[in-house]
């Protein structure tokens, strides 16, 4: 199955690149993608990021489908309040 991978903010910038498609086997989760991401990006925390898979924030466990988006979200910090 294909999964296309949203990279945000200073995941974009570490990385180098705004989105990727990656090939998977049916059954993957969320987990084995991260996984397989870090491998291919060793600029990637050690510490995932949140996860979006079309829209919806899910956890590591989520499992995968054919043509579903997934988002790394880095978490947001600063402003003054």
């Amino acid at each position: 199955m294909t999964i296309r991978v949203l990279f945000f903010a200073y995941l974009r910038e570490r990385c180098g690149v705004r989105e990727v498609d990656v090939e998977l086997p049916e059954g993957a989760s969320v987990g084995d993608l991260w996984q397989r991401l870090a491998a291919r990006f060793p600029a990637l925390p050690t510490e995932p990021p949140k996860f979006a898979v079309n829209r919806v924030y899910v956890d590591k466990g989520h499992p995968l489908h054919d043509n579903d988006e997934l988002a790394l979200i880095p978490p947001v910090s600063g402003g003054n309040q």
